[in-house]
């Protein structure tokens, strides 16, 4: 993300976790490896080209750019490697799957309101009950239900009380 170049391009919002990355640097080195190869092919041999991922295709339709064009290539390369090593990556734990609707929109504000580069991970708590916890390197946040209701306990109490008096 220090490449000036980097600071242009753009991670789509369908893009979401590092191991999202990791397919996309595995697959931009894979058809660099077939275009490199198929320049010293022998003319005439039948080969076939990778096929390339929605998200690769996404990637590529967002930013612009033609990964069968060398410089493309290598600066998408650069751009994925820095991400895996650079991007800042929030875990989120919900009680049950997210929808891939809920985690659109999710990622959609937190590259508007956080960071254009975010990455998430998503896991399952099911005893959250509602809500979700949200843990970065430095910070933990829990907004469940569970949680709300530790914190209400004793008004719950108070109130549990009063009506049966």
């Amino acid at each position: 993300m220090d490449h000036e170049s980097n600071a242009i391009l753009q991670l789509p919002v369908s893009i979401v976790s590092p191991v999202d990355i990791g397919r996309l640097v595995r697959e931009i080195d894979a058809v660099d490896n077939f275009l490199r190869e198929a320049a010293i092919r022998q003319p005439g041999t039948k080969i076939k080209m990778p096929r390339t991922s929605r998200l690769m295709d996404e990637l590529v339709l967002v930013n612009k750019l033609n990964i069968l064009m060398e410089p493309d290539r290598v600066r998408l390369a650069e751009f994925l490697r820095s991400i895996k090593t650079e991007a800042p990556i929030m875990h989120f734990s919900f009680s049950a799957d997210p929808s891939p609707i809920f985690t659109q929109k999710l990622m959609t504000w937190l590259r508007r309101e956080i960071h254009p580069l975010v990455l998430i991970r998503v896991g399952l708590q099911p005893n959250i009950g509602a809500g979700c916890t949200l843990r970065t390197n430095n910070k933990y946040f829990d907004f469940s239900l569970r949680q709300h209701f530790k914190q209400s306990r004793e008004i719950l109490a108070q109130r549990l009380r009063g009506s049966i008096s």
